[in-house]
């Protein structure tokens, strides 16, 4: 047996396993090992086993992980349901890992329906959407509105602010001294742009600071802990620190005359020290201001770190005492921890001004979101999270849900939060208690890879997949549960030399800090050997020399020297470009490479992310785009507001120059010099003025003014509608665009929606709100694409390529993006400045920085692991080259080894490569091509035709202009007289499916009810007339066994619809009996006096039934109650009439 062989035997029997769904499992899984294929068998597993659809919970991290996931289960079960026995015997065989009986197909092929037909569906869904959907059961024992509504990131970011600006209000005109005061002292703290920064740091950590002021009480005892954490007494403040250290019994005094005696025979520099300690001992009442000015200067530099020792004092001093050298640095080390005690306690001051605003700005958005009914993401996780551990309810709450879950699968658990953590923890805190509710067996799943967890900013913590194993490990295992921890090492995704190439990157310590936890060594096996593989590192591109040039020099006759960034773009531009004309063939696949094989990842969306997709569209290159866009920096979006601003303002000359210049109206720079040089007033007038100039004049002239006129009245989704529709803006915009500037426009008209949701609909507020803050358009650049795709690693997290370029590879994080708060086990500090931080600070900064630093590397596993095949490794530097422990360094020293070759980039790359040594993959990957585009047909673009007339279904019994007037509503009868035909037309619908004997009183029970509101004698009037009809041996027919009661009809008859109701149809062998009961008093003795209306609506019915029944005779009776009397309509009576 090969050794590829039993690695894929191997991994095949871990991946059953890990579906096995009589035992619970945790399985640490490596890049493309198949973690979603395992969480799809062990759904199916269990469905097979007689799990309830209902029974199962699969949480993800994502929506389209869910989808994706509910998509292939989906298809899976359909696929069983129209295989035949011997195909669905051997699928079953695979997936169990054993023979099936023939008595089991039939229940597998049921699945399909049973997963559709469970109530809600399977359960496949977010951690926020089973956290809504919990709240939404549980609406009281949560304490929330019973119909709330989450809010996105836009709407959150609105009311924070909205929240933000009322306490600041509320401050400044006094309602509120204590946080007048808090202001004051954050405003000698921190400027406006700090502020702002500090404060949506702490915002977003709201989850974690309401947990430790929930663990503590209040903000005073949060301040409290913080205090502990610097190892500040609750006394200690910024002034009583140095009167404290200012007394006498603080400090050596007589030491203190000594070391100046010392000093008196040294240098210059020695006596003027000696001179200020003689003049801070002189003088008590300043001693405690000298501690942090001249005084502290004696022993501190001007940066505030202690002086050397060789410096303290010089040579001459010494020698006139030499015990001064250890007085001296006696005093030095007070003034130090002095100085630490002192900007510990400016932190202590700092942190509460900040945590008491945060505070009041939380207490203010939680009171907003309650009055309103809404809840944000945050909200759900911890409310459900309060409801599920909190006390009080959770016991009932628990008792509802223990009957509803058996199982509980968690996907990409290393992205998980601790606070979601908590949840998942508290649904299966039953599933290992001994003797659970049921006595059916109930699993835990977990899957994920902590190498792969790069989400720290959404709470993720790696080293919680590591803990929560542990923790239901061991709770299997004192309830006696089977319990396994599987690893999958074998990956499908990328070849052998990508897979080699990893484990050297972080074969060294410092390399892999971060990656694993405990002592398991990064091992990786490819199912792909033999295909052929190539990972190369290019040198990187280094800036150029800027020329010398005249500062007076025209800024049109400078020629700037390109960027790093930008040489990079176009040299991976040329390098794909150069693969498509010339086919190179991606032996793998045995094709040529296309566009859609190729992935370029970056770090961060910054310049190069633009510059890169601006250099292959030069080149003819089809891309997607970025896979994230600001909405308001999009040129489709940016010109339809400039439309906005104009029609709001027609004065404003550069708005109606950007439009001009759109793609609306495609008016070049002559056209606008032509129409702005010399003009005597706006724009505007003067385009309307020489409209008749020119042919694209007098379209712009006229589209505008039709877009004047409708912004004054229509609400902004319909105004943007128009344009882009009838006004052919969106055919206009893509045409020079391109077909990207699709998802920006939908995007754009989608908030055009919302805003008339939430907000008065008009065009100038909403673009006031659509400039107050950034929407963030996320693209689906998936599978499937055939362009190249530039992305953040991030958002390719799930994604891969044939072909990956990793350009961002020379910077690592900064310290610009060092977080302002410093978070402990127990507290959060803000040191307000960077001088005020002390060893405790130092230590908490110097953590955050090895964490950042080891998600940094975590990141680059994920970039390294999208490839399939192929690896391509570059960068730029800047003035100051490479950072230290960047993606590039770790990759040269992982590609030691490799072959040197010359690529004409005027230093050597570096290859591994692996040749095609087997059949090329016979598995269909994710670049097919998409389809050709065809040309729209005419009619796609013109408007639809007029409908036929009549343009609604004709209605027989519905008056028409020829009809007399409706009765006077003077009139004394009150309506009475359509009550009773009302009645007696239900009476008569009804009663005959009853017994003869129990009519009348059915009846009676009927007419007697209270909503009618008739007399007693009215009641009998009715049910006596009803009755005399049903009980007429002449009418019997009509309300026998081949009778209906209220038979909508609907057809043609001639040009028209007709749609309507017939109160009794009855229908025999040869002849078809058309029944509708009148109730007028009194009626007609003969046909001649029935009113035109009855006429044309039992000829239209005639008609229809004639069509319908082709072979019948047709009837037509009008059934007059009073009487009762029935009276067949003549056919020449009715041709009359027909229509």
């Amino acid at each position: 047996m090969s050794a590829q062989t039993r690695d894929f035997q191997d991994a095949m029997a871990a991946q059953r396993l890990a579906a096995d769904p009589g035992q619970s499992v945790w399985v640490s899984a490596n890049a493309g090992t198949g973690k979603t294929r395992v969480l799809v068998d062990r759904i199916s597993r269990l469905l097979l086993a007689g799990t309830k659809p209902a029974k199962i919970l699969c949480l993800t991290f994502t929506k389209a992980a869910a989808a994706e996931m509910a998509n292939r289960l989906s298809d899976r079960l359909g696929s069983w349901a129209a295989m035949n026995d011997a195909d669905l015997a051997g699928t079953l065989r695979d997936l169990l890992g054993k023979e099936v009986a023939a008595d089991q197909l039939p229940s597998a092929r049921r699945l399909f329906a049973e997963v559709l037909d469970a109530p809600g569906g399977l359960k496949i869904r977010t951690i926020h959407a089973f956290c809504e959907s919990l709240l939404g059961q549980f609406p009281l024992e949560a304490k929330v509105a019973p119909h709330f509504a989450v809010i996105d990131e836009r709407t959150e970011a609105e009311l924070l602010a909205e929240a933000r600006d009322a306490i600041f209000r509320h401050a400044v005109m006094g309602r509120n001294p204590a946080l007048s005061g808090t202001l004051n002292r954050l405003a000698a703290i921190v400027d406006e742009t700090g502020f702002d920064t500090v404060l949506r740091e702490l915002v977003g950590n709201r989850r974690q600071l309401r947990d430790i002021i929930v663990r503590y009480g209040s903000i005073e005892g949060v301040i409290a802990a913080a205090r502990d954490a610097l190892d500040l007494a609750q006394n200690e403040t910024e002034q009583s620190i140095p009167s404290v250290a200012a007394d006498d019994a603080s400090f050596d005094g007589p030491g203190l005359e000594r070391l100046c005696e010392a000093l008196g025979h040294g240098t210059k520099t020695d006596i003027a020290r000696a001179e200020t300690i003689r003049v801070w001992l002189r003088e008590p009442a300043s001693r405690a201001d000298g501690l942090v000015g001249d005084y502290a200067n004696v022993f501190l530099t001007a940066t505030g770190a202690p002086r050397a020792e060789s410096r303290l004092m010089t040579k001459g001093a010494r020698e006139a005492d030499a015990d001064a050298i250890e007085i001296i640095l006696a005093e030095q080390a007070r003034i130090v921890a002095l100085a630490e005690k002192l900007k510990a306690a400016a932190i202590i001051e700092s942190t509460a001004a900040l945590l008491s605003l945060a505070e009041a700005l939380l207490d203010n958005y939680q009171r907003m979101k309650e009055n309103r009914g809404l809840l944000d993401y945050d909200d759900l996780i911890l409310e459900a999270r309060d409801l599920l551990l909190g006390e009080g309810a959770a016991a009932w709450v628990h008792f509802k849900l223990d009957g509803g879950i058996d199982h509980i699968l968690v996907d990409e658990a290393q992205d998980t939060s601790p606070e979601q953590w908590d949840v998942i923890g508290a649904l299966a805190a039953e599933f290992f208690a001994g003797e659970s509710a049921r006595a059916s067996h109930r699993t835990v799943f977990a899957v994920g890879d902590e190498k792969q967890s790069i989400y720290s900013f959404q709470g993720a913590d790696p080293a919680a997949f590591e803990r929560m194993r542990i923790h239901f490990s061991q709770k299997a295992l004192h309830a006696g549960r089977d319990w396994k921890s599987v690893e999958m090492p074998l990956s499908f995704r990328s070849v052998w030399s990508v897979l080699n190439t990893v484990d050297r990157v972080f074969a060294p310590a410092e390399a892999a800090d971060g990656l694993t936890f405990g002592e398991r060594a990064l091992r990786h096996l490819s199912h792909r050997t033999g295909q052929a593989g190539l990972i190369e590192l290019w040198p990187t591109v280094k800036p150029e020399e800027q020329p010398d040039l005249d500062p007076w020099d025209a800024p049109l006759d400078r020629v700037p020297a390109s960027s790093p960034q930008v040489r990079l773009a176009n040299r991976i531009a040329d390098q794909i470009k150069a693969w498509l004309d010339s086919r190179e063939i991606l032996q793998s696949a045995a094709r040529p490479i296309e566009p859609g094989d190729i992935m370029i990842l970056v770090r961060r969306r910054e310049r190069f992310a633009e510059e890169m997709i601006r250099c292959l569209k030069q080149r003819g290159i089809p891309v997607a785009g970025s896979d994230r866009m600001a909405l308001t920096d999009q040129l489709a979006v940016m010109d339809l507001m400039a439309l906005a601003r104009f029609v709001l303002l027609p004065e404003d000359d550069l708005s109606l120059a950007e439009v001009l210049k759109s793609p609306f109206f495609n008016l070049d720079d002559d056209d606008l010099l032509a129409l702005a040089r010399g003009r005597k007033g706006t724009l505007w007038d003067e385009l309307k003025r020489r409209a008749s100039e020119h042919v694209s004049w007098t379209e712009a002239a006229q589209n505008l003014t039709h877009f004047l006129n409708k912004a004054d009245f229509a609400p902004p989704f319909e105004f943007f509608s128009d344009v882009l529709g009838p006004g052919g803006g969106r055919r206009k915009l893509v045409g020079r665009l391109g077909f990207e500037a699709h998802d920006p426009i939908d995007e754009f008209l989608a908030l055009a929606l919302n805003f008339e949701r939430e907000h008065v609909a008009s065009l100038q507020g909403f673009l006031q709100w659509l400039g107050a803050a950034q929407t963030q358009v996320k693209r689906d650049l998936e599978h499937g694409r055939a362009e190249v795709r530039v992305m953040t690693v991030h958002g390719a997290k799930g994604l891969q390529a044939n072909i990956v370029f990793l350009p961002d590879t020379c910077t690592t994080p900064d310290g610009r993006l060092d977080d302002r708060l410093l978070w402990t086990d127990n507290a959060v500090l803000w040191p307000g400045f960077k001088d005020n931080e002390e060893s405790v600070c130092g230590d908490l900064r110097e953590g955050a920085r090895v964490r950042r630093m080891q998600e940094y590397r975590r990141l680059l596993y994920v970039a390294i692991t999208r490839a399939r095949d192929r690896l391509y490794v570059c960068g730029w530097e800047n003035k100051r080259g490479r950072s230290d422990g960047c993606w590039y360094g770790l990759m040269e020293a992982a590609m030691g080894e490799a072959d040197e070759i010359d690529l004409g980039f005027g230093e050597p790359a570096r290859r591994i490569s692996d040749g095609q040594s087997a059949e090329p993959d016979s598995t269909k990957d994710d670049t097919q091509a998409r389809p050709e585009a065809e040309e729209l047909p005419n009619w796609a673009t013109q408007n639809a035709p007029d409908e036929p007339t009549p343009s609604r279904p004709l209605a027989p019994s519905r008056p028409t202009d020829d009809d007399p007037p409706v009765r006077s509503p003077l009139g004394t009868d009150d309506g009475q007289r359509f009550k009773r035909g009302r009645l007696i037309h239900a009476l008569l619908q009804t009663l005959p499916d009853l017994a003869p004997e129990a009519r009348e009183r059915a009846a009676k029970g009927y007419l007697a009810r209270a909503v009618h509101g008739l007399e007693a004698q009215a009641q009998e009037e009715i049910a006596a007339e009803t009755l005399a009809i049903l009980d007429h041996p002449e009418f019997a027919h009509f309300f026998g066994t081949h009778s209906r009661a209220e038979v909508p009809i609907v057809g043609e008859v001639g040009t028209e619809v007709i749609s309507a109701q017939v109160d009794r149809l009855a229908i025999t062998a040869d002849t078809i009996t058309i029944v509708d009961f009148k109730t007028n008093r009194p009626p007609p003795k003969d046909e001649t006096g029935v009113a035109a209306i009855y006429l044309r609506q039992m000829a239209a019915y005639r008609e229809a039934l004639r069509r319908i029944y082709p072979h019948h005779s047709v009837r037509c009776v009008l059934l007059w109650t009073d009487g009762p009397h029935a009276m067949t309509l003549s056919d020449a009576k009715l041709n009359d009439h027909a229509p």
